[in-house]
């Protein structure tokens, strides 16, 4: 016999353990299978911190479920006692050629966020180490931060379990078939089923190919940590932050217990197939050149000796939003992937949209914009 449940969630990241945990915290039976054993460095959550804002591109629901967010992660501090969420103060600066903030700051206000539009001098003035010249324009949040990305998926996993929810980890799942009232999912020498199930496997989707295919891209990121020449870098002191223009889109994040300042880029990147090794940092020699150009072109004597460096995975959409969305053939399998290098600071909110979806409640959010069919219009 097929062991049963109610739920089953394919992939046990960042969303997939925030959803398992809402499942399971609300009495469904759920079982989360990873091919991994999270938190691990397989995926797109390893290498912490990740930034959380609130004042976001893309719109009303963007902002919305960032705000929901930040109280879920806060609920979730509360429960296990950990510290997962510093509000360092997020800045962001942009080329005013390259990007304008006025939209992002119209939905900002509108939900009541605390949000101020700097130019290139106050940025200097109030943020010693940072050079910016007349052509930047920024945008400072100052209750917003950063997450411990690694410690957040152990702390929902913690719950999970806590909860009653079952887990299988180093478990590749084989195939998975659907009708109109179950799913059954399978791995090597087992089964499951239950009538619903959740996929939200990251850049791994490929893999799953057979049963369904998004317009999922996966490419390898690179992200380093660099000695800094002087305290006013030091966490506590200098923002998390966002860099972009002509020269490219950059984030990063102050030192943090002496790391060194952390920053990786977000566009470019080479793509990567499920199950083909991934080149380690410094394969490629954009890989320091780029992260150390960007940090000598603004915050000049922080691009110091490279500390450490890690590798990830983004898994980009076309437009760089979500999918969020039953399957196209099966309304009983829901889809939670192409987060786009942009998701973590969601995984709360998106934990307790996909729960939701599962128990048919409305989730209080305008979700079209995360539908598969805007990709076939």
């Amino acid at each position: 016999m097929l062991k049963s449940y109610d739920v089953i969630v394919v992939g046990a990241g960042s969303m997939g353990m925030s959803a398992g945990y809402e499942l399971a915290a609300r009495g469904v039976r759920t079982l989360l299978i990873d091919a991994f054993n999270p938190p691990h460095n397989n995926g797109s959550h390893h290498g912490e911190p990740r930034l959380i804002r609130h004042a976001y591109h893309g719109g009303d629901t963007y902002v919305k479920m960032a705000l929901r967010a930040d109280e879920r992660w806060l609920a979730l501090e509360q429960a296990t006692g950990q510290k997962l969420l510093e509000r360092s103060g997020v800045l962001n600066m942009a080329e005013t050629s390259f990007y304008n903030y006025e939209g992002r700051l119209n939905d900002a206000v509108a939900n009541g966020v605390q949000v101020e539009l700097l130019q290139a001098a106050e940025i200097n003035r109030r943020f010693p180490g940072i050079q910016l010249d007349d052509s930047f324009q920024g945008m400072y949040e100052p209750n917003a931060g950063y997450l411990y990305s690694e410690k957040c998926v152990a702390a929902y996993k913690q719950q999970a379990l806590a909860a009653g929810a079952e887990l299988l980890t180093d478990t590749f799942v084989t195939d998975i078939k659907a009708d109109a009232t179950s799913v059954t999912v399978y791995t090597k020498g087992a089964a499951y089923t239950a009538p619903q199930i959740i996929i939200t496997v990251g850049a791994w989707f490929k893999m799953l190919s057979n049963h369904v295919k998004l317009p999922i891209r996966a490419v390898r990121k690179v992200v380093g940590w660099f000695e800094t020449s002087s305290p006013r870098f030091d966490a506590g002191v200098f923002p998390g932050f966002t860099w972009g223009g002509a020269a490219g889109g950059y984030y990063g994040f102050p030192s943090i217990g002496g790391a060194g300042i952390k920053i990786g880029r977000h566009d470019t990147g080479v793509e990567w197939l499920p199950g083909e090794p991934i080149a380690p940092f410094g394969a490629f020699p954009e890989d320091e050149e780029d992260l150390r150009r960007a940090l000598d072109a603004f915050v000049p004597g922080a691009a110091g000796k490279l500390l450490t460096s890690a590798v990830c995975k983004y898994e980009f959409t076309p437009d760089e939003d979500f999918i969020i969305d039953s399957h196209p053939e099966h309304a009983n399998v829901l889809l939670a992937g192409g987060f786009s290098g942009h998701g973590f600071k969601f995984a709360s909110v998106v934990g307790e949209i996909l729960a939701d979806k599962m128990e048919r409640k409305d989730t209080g959010y305008d979700l079209r914009l995360f539908e598969i069919s805007r990709f076939s219009k």
